[in-house]
């Protein structure tokens, strides 16, 4: 007697590539299947993976605004900073975002089960090309839906810096005061030279750091973080 075969389906789980557009759980079991793989973010629903990085353009200046985030860290109660690590937003949204800080109690966003940042963290840095880049664009979009309160973009390609805040849900931009620092609405003392950024100089940068650092609302927001 012949017996009929049965065709078992195909369980493999397809690799991520640029473009998909996926479900963020879609995304997620995809991206799990693929542990070499350094960066890959969905941002409104569509699939964006990392190239390689150039020093100059891209790793010089993302190393500085970690510098630059981290000191106000360390000298900080109650707040987080993170490189490259991801953020589950919405069911469209998990992007990897170079630079974050979240205030850890209280806060906008949560550490998951998994170890995963959730919800928006209250500042966000990302190192862009130039204007044309996604981080002005659909990142840009996701971030404020999502109430990022404010988005920081280097544009090194432009030789530019643009500091969003939010506010009654559109992003405004916040301009450098009459000695070139823009100041942090969020963040008490999180002060930034714009032009010492901009020129390398990352001693400066860290010099007006430190002078926020010591003003009384400074002080205050430390008390306030205990």
């Amino acid at each position: 007697m012949m017996t009929q075969s049965i065709t078992q389906p195909n369980l493999t789980i397809p690799p991520l590539e640029n473009g998909d557009k996926l479900t963020r759980y879609e995304f997620e079991t995809r991206y799990e299947k693929m542990p070499h793989l350094k960066k890959a973010e969905l941002i409104e629903g569509i699939v964006y993976m990392g190239s390689p990085l150039r020093i100059e353009q891209h790793g010089n200046p993302h190393a500085n605004i970690i510098t630059w985030l981290g000191t106000y860290e360390s000298l900080t109660f109650g707040v987080q900073s993170g490189d490259n690590c991801t953020v589950i937003l919405d069911s469209e949204n998990e992007p990897q975002p170079d630079a974050l800080l979240r205030i850890k109690k209280g806060g906008q966003s949560i550490i998951n089960e998994q170890g995963y940042v959730e919800g928006a963290p209250e500042l966000i840095a990302e190192i862009a090309a130039s204007s044309v880049s996604i981080d002005l664009h659909d990142k840009l979009k996701a971030y404020r839906r999502n109430g990022v309160q404010e988005y920081l973009v280097w544009r090194v390609y432009d030789n530019q810096f643009d500091w969003f805040r939010l506010r009654e849900g559109k992003y405004i931009p916040l301009d450098p005061n009459e000695t070139g620092i823009i100041k942090s609405e969020i963040y008490p003392g999180l002060w930034l030279d714009v032009k010492a950024l901009l020129e390398g100089n990352l001693g400066r940068v860290l010099e007006v750091l430190q002078q926020g650092i010591k003003t009384p609302e400074h002080q205050g927001f430390n008390t306030n973080s205990l």
